[in-house]
C-alpha cells in the first residue's frame, strides 16, 4: 500500500469518526428534548389530577382557577397575587364580550358548598360589575345551594364540571352549555 492510500484510508476513518460523533451528539439532543417533553407532559397531568387539586391550599386553588381562565383566553384575569390586600375572594376574569367574576372555593371532595355562595351573590354584580358570575368549588353543591344559584342566575362549577375544565375543556364551551347550569347535568328551574 502506498502512502497516498494510507492517507486516504486515514482520512476516511477520521471522516467516519466525525460523522459518528455528529450523529451521537444529535441523538443526545433528541433524547434530552424528548426527556424534557415527557417531563412537561407529566407535570401537566399532575396538575390536571383532581387529587392534586384537592391537595391545594385555598390561595393556591384560587391561582389555579385564575390560570385556567387565562388558558382559555380570559383577559384582565387577576388572582390574589395581583391584587394587594386580597383575601379569599377568588380571581376576577373578564372577556371583551362579557365581564365575569369568579369565586374559587377549595373544599374537600366530600364538601357541600358554603355560605360563601350567598356572599358572592351579594357583591358579584354591584361590586364587580359581572355579567357572568361563576362560582367554582372542588366539591358538590347541596340542592339548596343549586336552587339558590338558579334563582339568582349564578353559574356553579362543582367538582364534575371542574374536572372537565381541569382536563382541557374550555371555559367558553362549558359556559355555552347552559348559562343557568348549576353544578349538575340539568338546568334547574327556580321554584315560584
Amino acid at each position: 500500500m502506498g502512502t497516498g492510500t494510507v492517507v486516504l484510508v486515514a482520512l476516511a476513518v477520521l471522516s467516519a469518526a466525525g460523522m459518528v460523533g455528529v450523529l451521537i451528539r444529535a441523538g443526545r439532543r433528541e433524547a434530552e428534548a424528548e426527556k424534557a417533553r415527557l417531563a412537561e407532559q407529566a407535570r401537566v397531568q399532575a396538575v390536571r389530577s383532581m387529587e392534586t387539586v384537592w391537595a391545594m391550599a385555598s390561595r393556591e386553588f384560587e391561582e389555579y382557577v385564575a390560570e385556567l381562565c387565562r388558558r382559555d383566553g380570559c383577559t384582565e384575569v387577576r388572582g390574589c397575587r395581583e391584587r394587594p390586600g386580597c383575601r379569599r375572594d377568588g380571581p376576577a376574569a373578564g372577556r371583551p364580550e362579557a365581564r365575569g367574576a369568579v369565586q374559587a372555593l377549595r373544599e374537600a371532595p366530600h364538601g357541600r358548598g358554603s355560605p360563601d355562595l350567598q356572599k358572592f351573590n351579594g357583591t358579584v354584580r354591584d361590586e364587580h360589575g359581572a355579567d357572568v358570575p361563576l362560582f367554582v368549588a372542588s366539591c358538590k353543591f347541596t340542592k339548596q345551594a343549586r336552587a339558590f344559584a338558579a334563582r339568582h342566575g349564578l353559574m356553579l362549577f362543582d367538582v364534575d364540571l371542574l374536572g372537565f375544565w381541569n382536563s382541557g375543556t374550555t371555559l367558553t364551551t362549558l359556559l355555552d352549555l347552559d348559562i343557568g347550569r348549576s353544578g349538575t347535568n340539568r338546568k334547574l328551574i327556580p321554584d315560584n
